[in-house]
């Protein structure tokens, strides 16, 4: 029985080695300023992308470029997909320093104040074995760090949880395009491009972070399996000797070296 007992706790803990579940993310996070800050390092408007919490690209008004931030995004996308990128980084942050300002003047807000507009959208998904899933999409806008508009993947509307936001609210949900196109963004589009990245940079992930690893190191397994038949081992041995009543005799305490009673369980001098 304890044999079996083993070999069945070797068979699940392979099992649940193998069905690991992964996650995976992909995130744009575009976030303007209502005025320049006289600071270093600070841009009145930036943009970047995020795989997994990690940075692939990034862009600020002052360059006026999208560069990529990982060396994998540098080979392997085309030069087009950077000057493609660099245009609508830049009309983004055009539509940024207009609404910016529509959204002080709803709230109200004086123009020497300084106040902050982000827009954070993308996707997730689960990964198990070879299947693929998609987990999330999230699309939604911030106001001086306050949420302020976000969009609803499954009923395919925007969420408007202040006053302020209603008018937004009411003038896209109007246009059902462009929810369809929105929706089918953060299932379908992002989901793609999250799985080239990771396709593309699949090498150093799995060098950099243990937790992209699809499956266990080879190395981990094999001394899994080791200790495991290590284990039958002994038990096998154990079985056989007790059959053959080598071991575990009644009398066992009498025929230890000494006649000691704590025979192998430490002296307790």
């Amino acid at each position: 029985m304890a044999v079996l007992a083993v070999l069945f706790s070797a068979v699940m803990l392979l099992s649940v080695v193998s069905v690991r579940t992964e996650k995976h993310s992909l995130y744009y996070i575009y976030t303007a300023l209502s005025r320049p800050v006289d600071q270093s390092g600070i841009y009145q408007f930036t943009a970047m992308g995020l795989l997994d919490d990690r940075q692939i690209d990034y862009y600020n008004n002052i360059d006026q470029k999208k560069i990529p931030k990982q060396h994998w995004m540098k080979e392997k996308m085309q030069e087009d997909y950077w000057e493609k990128g660099t245009q609508s980084r830049k009309s983004k942050e055009q539509w940024f320093n207009v609404n910016v300002n529509i959204l002080m003047d709803r709230m109200r807000h004086n123009n020497s104040d300084l106040h902050v507009l982000q827009w954070r959208h993308g996707c997730e998904i689960e990964i198990q074995g070879n299947e693929h899933r998609f987990s999330k999409g999230i699309d939604e806008y911030s106001y001086d760090g306050r949420n302020f508009l976000s969009f609803d993947d499954a009923e395919s509307q925007w969420v408007a949880p202040v006053d302020a936001a209603l008018p937004t609210k009411r003038k896209w949900d109007n246009v059902p395009i462009l929810n369809q196109y929105t929706k089918g963004y953060l299932e379908k589009e992002c989901v793609d491009w999250l799985n080239k990245f990771r396709e593309y940079g699949d090498q150093e992930l799995r060098d950099g972070y243990g937790e992209y690893l699809s499956e266990p190191p080879i190395a981990i397994i094999a001394a899994i399996i080791g200790v495991l038949i290590l284990l039958v081992a002994i038990g096998v041995t154990v079985w056989i000797l007790k059959k053959k009543n080598i071991i575990g005799n009644k009398d066992e305490k009498r025929s230890m070296p000494n006649g000691s009673a704590n025979y192998g369980r430490g002296s307790s001098a």
